[in-house]
């Protein structure tokens, strides 16, 4: 989500560089009741031709220029990923554009799953999501031979396992089906019963109709350290003249060439970036906004992807749940719909989808020992503010799966977080991975709703073989544009900042 606010306003006149080595995960962390989100902007100046763009806050001539192979906006996961894979595994130059800092939107604001319980074998979604675990599985392999810490403490990397509970007949025949699924396409998968399952977690109750199915091989990581990780392999390419990274720079314009129509460079608030090989667009939920702004009028292309925002509560230094592995309960995404009670931010459109509220219990233990619940799903814009009548839903929720927790009263002033981000959500379920029609060098990598962090390294490969021209090692044209978007620009998709 930090990627999706690359062209808002920046906050600051001066760009502000973020190295790991000066800021630690910690200290980025939001505070009790900090929210993780984006901050609305103005709209932004349409692509034109390199003789007509004019800097916004400075004229061209004092633009600071740079030349690079490929300029990624937005530095989020996925952004940031990209960066690094390019870096490592081709020869190519590197500089990546965000209105903010790493980890100040969606990115900071998830709770980190690398999980295959909640996929689908053969489904669109899935050989980028088995690739990604890979990588990731990599990585942490790799960081626990280096000296400086192994995987925990670099990349929060913990093998949690997951549990996806359920705690109906029905419930518990779906997780059977889906642990024969899994195991036959080579997932280690367990179905437990309500009694296995209260010797392996004992704070949870299902009930006697109820079990979970068990992946002992899933995992999680923490966003703020892998992002710190990653950004210090990306910043190790610095010297050699081939990364530059601008953040509180917010991109404006795209400059195409008069003789040849392509896209040749990226305009920030006060610098020109040149791209010889490929822009690409990282930019979350705002992609669309962004899309609308960069693109001229006579280019009908439309990504409807839309920000869907959530919650999660983060209670420190509690004592009353004491868990084991991961959990989500089996519905996740659609379990339990309720009319939101917000009055916060008119939603983007009148449709009743737009109004509903989706709550699923989700939990985790941080690598603090904190403990993280979730999660809240509805259409509210890119509203920031803290619905307490949500994060009650959610406790109430938590609490029909812990009895210890179930008539405790919750005081979210005292000792507890509550994060704040917005999935970038896409219609059909899909993330678009792809060259923009029209604009053959522009790729854009949006759409992985709660996913970004699972998908990251597997999306960061896959943008880099399509960039080189390579085969990959994931059939990419699941994720095109092609016959997937219609050219729809009424209200109830644009959504400008």
């Amino acid at each position: 989500m930090d990627a999706a606010i690359a062209f808002t306003s920046a906050p600051n006149p001066s760009p502000t560089r973020f190295s790991p080595s000066s800021a630690s995960p910690s200290s980025r962390a939001p505070q009790s009741l900090s929210v993780c989100g984006p901050r609305r902007g103005r709209a932004l100046r349409a692509l034109r031709p390199q003789s007509q763009a004019q800097p916004p806050a400075a004229s061209a001539a004092a633009a600071k220029v740079s030349h690079h192979d490929v300029v990624v906006v937005g530095a989020g996961i996925v952004g940031l990923a990209i960066a690094r894979h390019l870096l490592l595994h081709t020869p190519l130059s590197v500089a990546v554009i965000d209105a903010a800092v790493p980890c100040s939107g969606a990115t900071g604001a998830g709770q980190g799953y690398i999980w295959m319980s909640h996929r689908t074998p053969g489904s669109d979604m899935w050989e980028l999501a088995v690739r990604s675990k890979q990588l990731w599985e990599e990585l942490a392999t790799e960081v626990d031979s280096q000296e400086g810490g192994g995987a925990r403490e670099r990349l929060g990397w913990m093998r949690t396992g997951s549990l996806l509970v359920g705690r109906t007949s029905e419930e518990l025949a779906t997780l059977e089906e889906k642990t024969k699924v899994l195991s036959q396409a080579g997932i280690h998968a367990e179905l437990l019963s309500a009694s296995s399952l209260h010797a392996l977690e004992p704070a949870v109750s299902v009930g006697k109709d109820g079990g979970a199915m068990f992946l002992s091989q899933d995992c999680q990581i923490d966003a703020f350290r892998a992002v710190s990780l990653i950004e210090k392999t990306n910043n190790s390419y610095s010297s050699e003249g081939r990364y530059m990274e601008l953040y509180n720079d917010p991109a404006m314009s795209l400059i195409r060439s008069e003789a040849t129509g392509t896209v040749e460079a990226v305009q920030t608030s006060r610098n020109i970036l040149y791209a010889r090989k490929a822009v690409v667009v990282a930019s979350g939920a705002w992609t669309r906004s962004l899309l609308h702004s960069f693109l001229e009028p006579a280019l009908t292309l439309d990504i409807p992807v839309k920000p869907r925002k959530g919650h999660l509560l983060v209670l420190e230094k509690f004592d009353k749940v004491k868990l084991n592995h991961a959990l989500m309960e089996v519905g996740y995404v659609d379990h339990q719909i309720a009319k939101s009670n917000s009055t916060d931010t008119v939603s983007e459109s009148s449709e009743d989808e737009h109004a509903a509220l989706s709550i699923s219990m989700t939990a985790t233990l941080d690598t603090k020992g904190n403990l993280v619940l979730g999660s809240s799903r509805e259409f509210k814009g890119f509203s920031r503010e803290v619905d307490k009548s949500v994060v009650k839903c959610m406790w109430e929720r938590a609490g029909e799966f812990f009895p210890a927790i179930k008539n405790v009263p919750l005081d979210i002033d005292q000792n507890t977080q509550i994060r704040i981000g917005h999935r970038p959500y896409m219609p059909d379920g899909k993330p678009v991975i792809d060259f923009i029609p029209d604009l053959p060098n522009v790729l854009i990598a949006t759409g992985h709703e709660g996913n970004g962090l699972t998908m990251a390294l597997g999306t960061a490969e896959m943008v880099t073989d399509m960039i080189l021209g390579n085969p990959g090692k994931v059939d990419c044209s699941t994720f095109s544009i092609k016959y997937r978007f219609s050219a729809n620009f009424g209200d109830d998709f644009i959504y400008l900042m």
